[in-house]
């Protein structure tokens, strides 16, 4: 049966491949697999039909042959978990490719979005310089780490895996401040994942929607 996933039918990001679903957009164009993308309103994010495949009503959903899986990290790893060309077979090499997508999600994300929503909803708090500053410097922390570990080297081990994709995906959001040009490598190895044709093919996709939506009243 056909891939089914959901998008934003108006997406906050504005096309720039920030939502989500361009994680798992990503995932599926790296493996070749067909999918149908269902776009959902963020009214219809909360009615019944949706929670049941996503309880916290965001998305994206995943559905195929009777599974239905949401969560970004736990969709991607079901793709690649099936595809050498995401994980790879030897037996140490996959467990430390799966550890990057754990690393990805639970140790460089959330300083990043922190910061992000500080910049966002903070600004013009009397307090938000000093509560930046501070959260700034976790995310510097992190990239410090990052970049120590990545080296020269073109991926986080020895070849692309679902690892590298979601960490590019997490990287993409620090798209709005100037902190990854501190940390050449990286700046380059986001350069390096943006470039990969999957990633042009599911960006593209993503930023038709955004295109063909209509405007904002």
């Amino acid at each position: 049966m056909t891939i089914t996933i959901t998008a934003f039918e108006r997406s906050p990001d504005r096309g720039r491949g920030l939502a989500r679903d361009m994680r798992v957009r990503w995932a599926l164009e790296e493996v070749g697999q067909p999918y149908d993308v269902r776009l959902v309103s963020f009214e219809a994010m909360k009615q019944p039909g949706h929670l049941a495949l996503h309880p916290f009503g965001q998305i994206p959903t995943y559905e195929e042959n009777g599974l239905s899986l949401f969560e970004t990290g736990s969709i991607v790893f079901h793709i690649a978990e099936r595809h050498a060309s995401l994980l790879p077979r030897e037996a140490k090499a996959r467990a430390r490719a799966i550890t990057w997508i754990f690393a990805a999600l639970n140790t460089m994300e959330p300083p990043i979005v922190e910061l992000e929503t500080a910049v966002r909803e903070e600004r013009g708090k009397t307090w938000h310089a000093e509560h930046r500053a501070i959260l700034e410097g976790r995310v510097r922390t992190r990239l410090g780490q990052l970049s120590a570990h990545l080296g020269a080297a073109e991926w986080l081990e020895d070849v692309f895996s679902a690892g590298d994709l979601l960490m590019v995906s997490v990287l993409m959001r620090l798209a709005w401040s100037d902190i990854l040009d501190d940390y050449p490598n990286l700046a380059a190895y986001l350069a390096r994942g943006q470039a990969r044709p999957a990633y042009r093919r599911a960006f593209e996709a993503q930023r038709a929607v955004f295109t063909a939506a209509p405007a904002e009243d």
